[in-house]
């Protein structure tokens, strides 16, 4: 078998996996009840993880204590102990163990919104906030650390009498337990601070509460993170550059899982970052697959006991790789079973080409609970959260007929779950290929998953034979000739062009047609629009050696994605010494640069031999309006509907065709 390694058992401590692969711990925001109890979205969603064949699940984090408000969160109390002894027993039935993520809370990192409401926030000692850099943390005191000893102790023996397999301590991320064993936030002089070793006696008395209620045979693993890529407090830092490491650097990092192998610990679960340098934690499509498996090789080299990895490790040949070269024994994955469930049963059955595809975008995962406060799902997976109640349906009637218009990834999605539901389907795209703004989201080389994504596409609907028609223009004629059921139109959207002077000029461009090769840039590029299709354009032309700059109207660059992904894409454009100029919008265009304008009404002349323009786009619903009188299963979606994420457009194509 190509895949032996991955599937090899594996022992934790005296529990044995079945094979080495496990489900990353994620966030389980919106899937708890009030009192913090799993609920049955929460088992399905697990469930089906278990099913789609991962040897070893890692939940997400859980609380014990109310230090903290629970707010939507994963709580251990007897109360909610029914909830993860249904949830154990649901795993257990697919052959899966299942672990528990035990946390001290969040500490500095804690919830902006939640200081806003009066919530303290407290840490190893007093420093600023990560959210509200000007409210300082309250220093827990000893016999509050003491006490927290004895409340995850005790939560350790509820896991125990509900089934649950093992705990993971989250020591990762620059929550609490990382805060007290890492230097730059632990200020302490009692006997929880001051030299690594006794930094890290807080988790190791926790361990041996563990040890004390529930016996040496309940295993526990300790996630942290071998380095933290900090140049200091709110800054992170990319790989290649030179700096000194404000948090923890390799050495510390090294030494440290060699005292947490001497304490007991039965496996390390080696990660990276912190929220200071988030794109390490949270790796957003600009980071390479598995960009952190070298730190866990290291790890391996000075522990005996099971290494777990993580980091973009979804594409089977690499995962097995790493197996097979000894730098980890086990690999995690998150937002890759997020996207597909099923992947180690495809990876087993050797069909890779059937894995959906993580993307990267943290939308679905981060983005849509941190900041629309929305249950956790994913961008390309929709029913992500939902595995029961978003399932496709079968039609009441098997010969409906259904016509799409448009093969972006809207229309696509909307064929693709279609078909499945049984519905004969005809997909009308005017241009040569599929795709539609996914082909000059693929370009740039840190893309490349999106290119993926539009590779699963394409075979998803050419095995469902789905009739596709290309370089044909659904006309309403047409449409009420072929007389369907229903028709969905997706007929997406164009770029916005300015009315002012000089526009129609031969130095301008779209970002659009700069990717797709339609048009070629020259040496000195101006990117009007700061937002994500403008900095990943001016990021993709300064990798190839143009000198870029970017003006954006607003007061911030790359708004509206998330926090992990922006920071690392600006992080990027620095690196490239991209000029980024905000309140800055575009006058006039002449033969040889532009005339710009700022916040202060200040104008200023910029030379350039291309204007890239990305100032956002314009919904193309020309086909649509003209059908709304004669049609009446007539559906919008997608960027035709109103322009959007990936996201928006997939789970559009998706619910649209569920029912």
């Amino acid at each position: 078998m190509q895949f032996q390694k991955l599937f090899e058992p594996i022992r934790i401590g005296w529990v044995l996996s079945k094979n080495r692969i496990a489900m990353a711990p994620m966030g389980t925001f919106g899937l708890v009840d009030h009192e913090g109890g799993l609920t049955q979205r929460a088992i399905d969603y697990y469930t089906e993880r278990a099913f789609g064949g991962v040897g070893l699940i890692i939940t997400g984090v859980a609380r014990a204590t109310d230090m903290e408000p629970r707010f939507g969160r994963f709580f251990l109390s007897p109360r909610t102990l029914p909830s993860l002894g249904e949830l154990a027993e649901s795993v257990h039935y697919y052959g899966a163990r299942i672990f528990v993520q035990l946390t001290a809370g969040q500490g500095r990192a804690l919830a902006g919104t939640l200081i806003d409401k009066g919530t303290e926030p407290v840490s190893a000692s007093a420093v600023p906030s990560y959210w509200r850099p000007d409210v300082t943390t309250r220093a827990l005191t000893t016999r509050e650390v003491e006490g927290l000893v004895t409340v995850l102790g005790n939560a350790a023996e509820l896991l125990k009498a509900a089934g649950i397999d093992g705990i993971e301590l989250h020591g990762h991320q620059g929550y609490l337990f990382d805060q007290f064993t890492t230097a730059i936030w632990n200020k302490r002089d009692d006997k929880y601070g001051g030299g690594l070793e006794a930094r890290l006696r807080f988790p190791i008395e926790v361990l041996n509460a563990i040890r004390n209620k529930v016996g040496k045979d309940f295993p526990v693993i300790y996630r942290y993170g071998l380095k933290h890529f900090m140049k200091g407090p709110w800054t992170g830092a990319l790989n290649h550059e030179n700096y000194v490491e404000a948090g923890r650097d390799i050495k510390e990092g090294l030494e440290m899982a060699k005292l947490l192998e001497k304490a007991g610990f039965d496996a390390l679960h080696v990660d990276a970052g912190c929220y200071d340098s988030l794109y390490w934690s949270f790796p957003p499509l600009y980071q390479s697959h598995g960009c952190l498996v070298d730190l866990a090789a290291k790890v391996k080299k000075a522990v005996s006991i099971p290494v777990i990895t993580v980091g973009k490790l979804d594409i089977p040949e690499l995962a097995e790789k790493v197996l097979r070269e000894g730098k980890a024994d086990i690999v995690a994955l998150g937002r890759g079973l997020l996207a597909d469930p099923h992947w180690p049963k495809k990876v087993h059955k050797g069909e890779g080409n059937e894995i959906r595809p993580c993307i990267g975008c943290n939308e679905g995962c981060l983005y849509r609970t941190s900041v629309e406060f929305k249950p956790i799902s994913c961008a390309v997976n929709p029913a992500t959260g939902r595995e029961k109640s978003y399932a496709p349906r079968a039609v009441r009637r098997r010969s409906k007929r259904v016509l799409i218009v448009g093969g972006g990834i809207a229309g696509m999605e909307a064929a693709r779950v279609a078909t499945i539901r049984g519905c004969e389907v005809t997909l009308y795209e005017k241009a040569e290929r599929l795709g539609g703004h996914l082909r000059a989201a693929s370009v740039p080389d840190f893309k490349q998953d999106i290119g993926r994504l539009l590779d699963w596409y394409t075979y998803q609907l050419e095995k469902l034979e789905v009739d596709i028609k290309l370089q044909t223009e659904a006309t309403a004629e047409l449409i009420k000739t072929e007389n369907p059921h229903t028709v969905i139109i997706a007929t997406g959207s164009a770029p916005i062009i300015p009315t002012i002077p000089g526009i129609e000029k031969p130095i301008v461009a779209t970002c659009i047609e700069l990717l797709l090769r339609k048009e070629e840039s020259g040496e000195n590029v101006l990117v009007v629009g700061g937002e994500l299709l403008g900095c990943e354009t001016a990021l993709w032309l300064a990798n190839q050696g143009k000198k870029v700059s970017i003006v954006e109207a607003l007061p911030e660059m790359g708004a509206g994605i998330h926090h992990a992904n922006r920071v690392m894409l600006l992080d990027m454009l620095r690196d490239k010494e991209v000029m980024c100029m905000t309140g800055t919008g575009l006058k006039e265009v002449m033969d040889d640069g532009v005339i710009v304008i700022d916040n202060n009404l200040t104008k200023k002349t910029i030379m350039c031999d291309t204007v890239a323009l990305a100032l956002g786009l314009k919904p193309d619903r020309e086909l649509y309006e003209s059908l709304t009188r004669d049609i009446t299963e007539l559906y919008l979606i997608g960027d035709c509907k109103e322009p959007r994420r990936i996201l928006h457009a997939i789970w559009d194509g998706y619910h649209i065709t569920t029912r």
